[in-house]
C-alpha cells in the first residue's frame, strides 16, 4: 500500500490532491490547521474506501510536523510521497506590511515546507526505498500583483529550496519537485460552511490560452505524474496556469 502525506490537505488544492490519490488507492494522511476542514476531508477519504488519517497542526512548528508524521508512520506506514501544500497569504500594501506579518507568511509557506520535507526525507532515507517530495510554489514566484510581497518571497524560496533539496537528497533516491499553479479555482473545495459554486466570466476564461480557469484536479494529475512516472526527473518546477505566464498582454 502506497502512502501519501499532504500538508494543508483539508481544503483547496490540498483537498483535491488528497481526493485524487485516494481514488488511486493510496492511504492518505493530511495535516491542516483547520480542524473542521480536516475532519470533513478525512470523511471524504473514508467514503472513497481507503485508509486515512487527519492530524491537526501548524506546519511551521516542528513538533506538530513530527507528531503528524510519526502518527502517519504508525497508522499507515512511511510516506512514499509528501506534498507540501500548506500556505497562507497576507495581502497588504508593502509600506504597511509589518515584519511580523511578513515573517508569519514565510514561516508557514517556506519554513513549513523545509520542516516537513526534512522530517519526511529522514523517514524515506531510513527505509531506503526512495520517495518523492512535491512542493506547491506558485506563478507568483515569477510574476506579481501589488501587496503580495510575503507570499511572493515565500514561493520564490520554495522554488529554490526544491532544486537545493533535489541535489542533497539524490543519494537517497528521493526526487524533489515543485508545482507552480496559476489561477486554480478552489471555492468548491472548501469545508461545508465556506464552499460555494465557482463563477467565472467569459473574460476570466478567455484570458487563459487554455480557455478556462484551472481546478485542483489539474494540479493533482501533475502530482501523480511526478510521484509515479517521473523517474528521470528531479529538481524541476512545473507551471500549471493554462498558459497565462507565456501570454503577452498589451494595455
Amino acid at each position: 500500500m502506497k502512502v501519501i502525506a499532504i500538508t494543508g490537505g483539508g481544503a483547496g488544492i490540498g483537498r483535491g490532491i488528497a481526493w485524487h490519490f485516494a481514488r488511486l488507492g493510496y492511504a492518505v494522511s493530511i495535516m491542516d490547521a483547520d480542524r473542521q476542514a480536516g475532519k470533513e476531508a478525512l470523511q471524504v477519504m473514508v467514503e472513497v474506501g481507503v485508509k486515512a488519517l487527519f492530524t491537526p497542526g501548524d506546519v511551521s512548528k516542528p513538533a506538530d510536523v513530527t507528531r503528524w508524521l510519526a502518527a502517519t508512520r504508525a497508522r499507515l506506514g512511511v510516506p512514499n510521497v509528501l506534498v507540501n501544500n500548506a500556505g497562507i497569504e497576507i495581502r497588504k500594501p508593502v509600506l504597511k506590511l509589518s515584519v511580523a506579518e511578513f515573517d508569519k507568511v514565510i514561516a508557514v509557506n517556506l519554513r513549513g515546507t523545509f520542516i516537513a520535507s526534512q522530517a519526511a526525507a529522514r523517514m524515506m532515507a531510513a527505509r531506503k526505498r526512495g520517495g518523492a517530495i512535491i512542493n506547491l510554489a506558485s506563478t507568483r514566484a515569477f510574476m506579481s500583483e501589488a501587496g503580495t510581497e510575503g507570499y511572493t518571497a515565500s514561493k520564490g524560496g520554495i522554488v529554490a529550496l526544491t532544486h537545493g533539496m533535489a541535489i542533497s537528497l539524490a543519494e537517497h533516491r528521493i526526487r524533489v519537485h515543485c508545482i507552480s499553479p496559476g489561477w486554480i479555482e478552489t471555492s468548491d473545495w472548501q469545508k461545508a460552511s465556506k464552499a460555494k459554486p465557482p463563477k467565472h466570466s467569459k473574460a476570466d476564461k478567455e484570458q487563459h490560452p487554455a480557455g478556462r480557469v484551472g481546478t485542483p484536479e489539474d494540479v493533482a494529475r501533475a502530482c501523480q505524474y511526478l510521484a509515479e512516472g517521473a523517474d528521470f526527473m528531479t529538481g524541476q518546477n512545473i507551471v500549471i496556469d493554462g498558459g497565462m505566464t507565456v501570454k503577452m498582454i498589451y494595455v
